[in-house]
């Protein structure tokens, strides 16, 4: 049976301060890839929601070279949403009222990244197998600041142990606003198929919206986890990898709205080049070069580069080298082909 359209989402801070998410349609906070020009180009694409690359709560990392370029401004996106690590009560209160002082409307825990050096340090993922702590970490953050709290998290800390619904129930008696799940445990890591029955099981669990995320590539796929689990809006985290224009996909089939057509090869070089420009103005051009291979490689399939072609463009060390294999690339196409009216603006 086909689900009903998404609704906007209204969430309520601690003071009563409100963040109203229109799309709920979130792009998942990701270490190396939900960077400023990332987030702006699925927010253009559609994308309700998108959240910072996780940001350490530590005050002895809180001014380095990469927490700068991954904290919120005012030219982010609304509403603004900033995503903390930690594991102390009064470092994530600080460094949340930081956030709040840059421009963010909405602070989140991590509770879902499986990577080694961030479990190592209690943190994470890590947490899911101490609700104690999680406990005080929410109290801490909920009275920090006045804006919404939500978590990202996943279903247990392994397949013995999921417990999301237990974790649920304390982020919401803590007074948080939204809730995303990870259809993954913490030693699942990235492997194996996410499986959705603890996310229903999350939903059914407290009256507090929750986000459906894992392995969430097309509106189908989008359409299938809504229906299984009841969850208010999804979070697409590798899924938009080289293709970002799937959120304006998966806002038409949501919401209700017409059918999108995906922009043609010509349009997605376009779509790459303004992306591309943003990197550079953001990390510089030392950085920005380094950045702009990686998202290549996850353009290449969409934009039918092989592995040679990406050889060639990864031997690039100039912005302007770079550029013109880009315009090279589009020129060799069919010149004629419009952009498509909702293609990223630069």
């Amino acid at each position: 049976m086909p689900t009903a359209p998404l609704a906007p989402i209204t969430l309520f801070g601690r003071a009563g301060q409100a963040v109203c998410i229109d799309t709920p349609i979130a792009l998942a906070p990701m270490a190396g890839v939900s960077d400023r020009p990332f987030r702006q180009l699925c927010h253009a694409f559609g994308a309700g929601l998108v959240i910072t690359e996780m940001m350490s709560a530590k005050p002895e990392l809180q001014d380095s070279a990469k927490s700068r370029l991954r904290q919120i401004d005012l030219t982010d996106p609304e509403p603004r949403a900033v995503q903390l690590l930690g594991n102390d009560p009064a470092e994530l209160a600080i460094a949340a009222r930081s956030a709040v002082a840059q421009g963010a409307q909405l602070i989140d825990l991590n509770l879902g990244c499986p990577a080694k050096k961030v479990c190592k340090k209690a943190a994470g993922s890590a947490l899911m197998a101490e609700p104690d702590t999680i406990a005080r970490l929410l109290d801490a953050l909920v009275a920090a600041v006045d804006c919404p709290i939500s978590l990202k998290m996943r279903t247990g800390s392994d397949r013995d142990n999921r417990n999301a619904p237990i974790i649920a129930r304390l982020a919401e008696n803590a007074g948080l606003a939204l809730l995303s799940v990870h259809g993954r445990t913490r030693a699942d890591k990235y492997e194996g198929e996410a499986e959705y029955d603890t996310i229903a099981d999350v939903v059914a669990a407290v009256r507090l919206p929750v986000f459906a995320n894992g392995d969430i590539t097309t509106p189908e796929k989008a359409r299938a986890v809504l229906a299984h689990t009841n969850a208010a809006g999804i979070m697409i985290g590798r899924g938009a990898f080289g293709q970002p224009w799937l959120f304006a996909a998966l806002k038409a089939e949501l919401m209700g709205q017409s059918q999108y057509t995906a922009p043609t090869r010509v349009e997605q070089f376009t779509i790459v080049q303004q992306q591309f420009e943003k990197i550079y103005q953001h990390y510089g051009e030392a950085l920005g070069i380094r950045i702009t291979r990686k998202h290549l490689g996850w353009y290449a399939h969409a934009l039918m580069i092989d592995d040679t072609e990406r050889a060639a463009f990864n031997q690039l060390t100039l912005q302007a080298q770079q550029r013109d294999w880009l315009a090279a690339k589009a020129a060799a196409l069919n010149p004629t082909c419009r952009p498509d009216k909702n293609a990223y603006e630069s």
